[in-house]
């Protein structure tokens, strides 16, 4: 009766989990059990340092139509032996406020020379790496890499996540032939799945027809 009750808990739990999200929204390792996540805004591995305001859970939660086209991208990535990983998709309002009100302070820069190593912390609105609003918060944008199955390893992008510059850049030149490729590969599976690119941001992508281009949420990521 024990292991039955628990059973139960456990079901319930679940349900509990999905009926917290708003409709049309999902936690994408439940429908692509084998993608790969570091979700950066909930830990201090990030352009801020700190966790981001609502960021309460380590979860990643996405519309159920980008999940779904993601599915489809995992799936032929894993006949190749590769994976997606997320570094973010759902991003509530409130995180989005938590950049703002760090970008305005000017004397914070503990993070510069890893995120933002040639540009000044000033420039960083009016070059557009931050904004008050962000396409994240509506649910069909995600921000990921392809890591290597095998090897467990990251393919080599030319420059890090979240690094603010020309580096980062889709079209940049200034890198390797291997690390265009893997920008190419990452890109055309991509768009060949339904979503587009943030021409400043190789690992930035929205769903085309995303369901809410209109609505920016603010509940937490937990």
């Amino acid at each position: 009766m024990k292991f039955k009750f628990l059973f139960l808990t456990l079901i319930s739990i679940g349900f509990r989990m999905y009926a917290q999200l708003p409709d049309g929204f999902v936690y994408v390792t439940n429908e692509i059990p084998s993608i790969k996540t570091e979700l950066r805004y909930y830990s201090e591995n990030n352009f801020v340092g700190k966790i981001i305001n609502g960021y309460t859970k380590n979860v990643v939660i996405l519309t159920k139509d980008a999940t779904l086209a993601l599915k489809n991208v995992q799936e032929e990535l894993l006949k190749k032996n590769l994976s997606l990983k997320i570094y973010d998709a759902y991003r509530p309002q409130k995180a989005v406020n938590h950049f703002w009100e760090w970008a305005k302070d000017f004397n914070d820069t503990l993070r510069k020379p890893q995120y933002y190593p040639t540009i000044k912390k000033k420039y960083l609105f009016e070059l557009q790496y931050i904004a008050k609003r962000s396409g994240h918060s509506r649910g069909s944008t995600v921000d990921l890499t392809i890591v290597d199955i095998l090897t467990g390893k990251e393919l080599d992008m030319g420059s890090p996540y979240d690094c603010f510059g020309a580096a980062s850049g889709v079209n940049y030149k200034g890198i390797t032939p291997e690390q265009q490729n893997n920008r190419k590969l990452l890109q055309q599976i991509m768009i060949t799945n339904g979503f587009r690119v943030y021409s400043q941001e190789w690992w930035h992508f929205t769903l085309n027809n995303e369901p809410f281009k209109n609505t920016y949420f603010n509940f937490n990521v937990n």
